[in-house]
């Protein structure tokens, strides 16, 4: 089995909210180190939250913001990427753009060729385009090196029918289809992703990262969260 998991970088940043808490990478890398040692091949994406939240001035143009956040998520998957190495795993880093000896460029014989060597794959620089965000670059790449599925980690414990946040008396669905995300506009993923996962027929599991064990039992499919059906 192959998965694709997205990590907010707000996540990865714990109680801080910026930057990084290696507590947290740790708990992420050892139970990745878990299920790729059971055979499951797992691609990772993470978004650039934790230092950069797209255009915040007026003064900076949107496709030089939209540049700056796909910065955010190549230095997010390098230190990530370090602390998985430090666990004891091969790693490498794909982006769609050259970045020297950083990274590698991105195609799907690449990536295809450090999956079956039981590497763990990070997709960063989103798509390479402004305009499109890292949900939208998490799905394309599943769909690229044919996934079988995507987990979506994320600070909330499933798909809602409204914010929990704002709505006490939210209700938390245990599956739904990407069809009736899509119709509800319920942002799961933002809609060109939603859309995106639809007509590719990619299915989504969506859960709480801060959750013990929450990745494995997503795996497994014995989880937490709702199952998005495509």
């Amino acid at each position: 089995m192959r998965i694709l998991l997205k990590l907010s970088g707000e996540a990865l940043a714990g109680d801080k909210k910026t930057g990084f808490d290696e507590p947290t990478v740790r708990k992420v890398a050892k139970q990745v180190q878990e299920i790729t040692q059971s055979g499951t091949q797992v691609g990772i994406v993470i978004g650039g939250g934790n230092f950069w939240r797209g255009r915040t001035s007026e003064s900076i143009d949107r496709v030089k913001a939209d540049q700056i956040g796909m910065l955010a998520t190549i230095m997010n998957c390098i230190y990530v990427s370090e602390i998985f190495r430090s666990e004891g795993m091969n790693t490498a880093i794909l982006t769609p753009f050259e970045c020297g000896s950083f990274t590698k460029l991105f195609s799907k014989d690449r990536a295809q060729k450090y999956f079956s060597k039981n590497m763990v794959v990070f997709f960063a620089g989103g798509t390479g385009h402004p305009y499109f965000s890292t949900d939208t670059g998490v799905v394309l790449r599943a769909i690229e090196v044919e996934a079988d599925m995507i987990l979506l980690a994320k600070a909330i414990d499933g798909v809602y029918d409204s914010d929990p946040a704002v709505n006490p008396n939210a209700k938390r669905y245990d599956k739904i289809t990407i069809d009736d995300v899509v119709a509800q506009n319920l942002q799961v993923v933002d809609m060109t992703a939603s859309i995106l996962a639809r007509d590719n027929h990619m299915p989504m599991r969506v859960f709480a990262l801060q959750e013990e064990g929450s990745i494995v039992k997503a795996v497994s499919g014995n989880f937490n969260g709702t199952t998005v059906e495509a």
